[in-house]
């Protein structure tokens, strides 16, 4: 599959100068390009346009001695670099890098090269995370020496979301965007909370930073009130090559009117006219993939149950589908606001089975 990443942008090419140019051949080859391709020189033509502003973009990166210094340092990245209080002018570190960041301190170096440092607290933790108290050996006041290889390997922390879904959606699955709040490793120090041999100005020495991202979960059919469904290593990062958490949905079903929940079964109540229950009949019962018909014997009582096997909730991870049964309860609907015919027929009735 072909790669989607963004391709750095090199801001010499651009403009077409040797990376040692002086300020006054990157002003002249500036005004050069810029000339060529101002959109009033090139009206209507967006791809004149776009290139217009990679060479301003570039013309405001390179004329500019912090940014310039940043930028042949760190190259794409050297914004990170500046919001994170790096001038370009850090000490070259044991592999040509920033002292305490590129060469020992580089994400997922374990070398074993080494740094000295002092760190000092009040008498709690200073502010400092697990993850960095564990590097430094939980003294108050330490000065000693930093190995990448010894950073212990730690899984990442579980996060919980609670999530609601209505009787439909637990029935038939369904899926859910859900917002989440985690952290991950900084971007600056790698990790380790150290980076020009001095916390990270980025992570304030704890390692990671905050980060909110959006993550689509299927929620399986079945699922019911305090299930529990697992996303996998989607939660806290993990620590010295570590596995991420993972992120756990804590499961709420909304009521149903019409069915009450009873496991992998359902229960619902049906009115059945009084002349069904007498003399038999048959009636229509609603589950939750349709209406079935269910044949009710003559002399059925108010509040029999009827066992419809197969029509209740799905079995949470069923390989074969199965699912529960529907337990419905009859209630003999007794008429109202009788015709004078009617009255005539069940005083009749009444003639013929008198109260004892």
């Amino acid at each position: 599959m072909p790669s989607t990443q963004t391709k750095p942008k090199d801001y010499y090419a651009i403009l077409g100068v040797d990376r040692k140019a002086d300020d006054k051949a990157i002003k002249a080859a500036f005004r050069k390009l810029a000339r060529k391709f101002h959109p009033d020189v090139n009206p209507g033509d967006a791809a004149a346009e776009e290139r217009f502003k990679l060479i301003n973009e570039a013309f405001n990166v390179l004329s500019e001695g912090p940014s310039r210094k940043l930028y042949d340092r760190y190259g794409a990245d050297w914004v990170r670099y500046r919001d994170a209080g790096f001038t370009g002018n850090e000490p070259a570190g044991p592999a040509g890098g920033a002292a305490g960041f590129d060469g020992f301190f580089a994400p997922g170096s374990q070398s074993g090269r080494t740094s000295t440092f002092t760190y000092e607290t009040d008498g709690d933790n200073g502010g400092l995370s697990d993850f960095m108290q564990s590097m430094l050996g939980g003294r108050r006041r330490s000065t000693g020496r930093f190995t990448t290889g010894q950073v212990r390997r730690r899984r990442g922390d579980d996060l919980d979301v609670s999530v609601e879904v209505s009787f439909d959606e637990a029935f038939n699955g369904t899926s859910r965007r859900v917002d989440i709040q985690t952290t991950e490793v900084c971007p600056t120090c790698g990790g380790t909370g150290y980076a020009r041999q001095a916390p990270c100005p980025t992570c304030n020495a704890t390692g990671t930073v905050d980060k909110s991202k959006t993550i689509e979960v299927k929620i399986p059919a079945g699922v019911s009130s305090g299930s529990r469904v697992r996303v996998a290593g989607q939660g806290g990062p993990g620590i010295g090559g570590g596995p991420n958490g993972d992120v756990w949905l804590n499961v709420t079903v909304r009521a149903d009117k019409r069915f009450e929940r009873a496991g992998d079964d359902l229960k619902t109540e049906i009115e059945v006219p009084l002349y069904a229950a007498v003399l038999g009949g048959e009636i229509v019962v609603p589950t939750p993939t349709g209406r079935v018909a269910l044949a009710v014997p003559a002399g059925s009582q108010n509040g029999r149950q009827f066992r419809l096997r197969g029509q209740g909730m799905p079995r949470l991870k069923s390989k074969d589908g199965s699912r529960g049964d529907l337990l419905a309860r009859i209630k003999i609907a007794i008429p109202e606001d009788l015709t004078d015919q009617e009255r005539a027929l069940y005083e009749q009735l009444r003639s013929l089975r008198p109260i004892a």
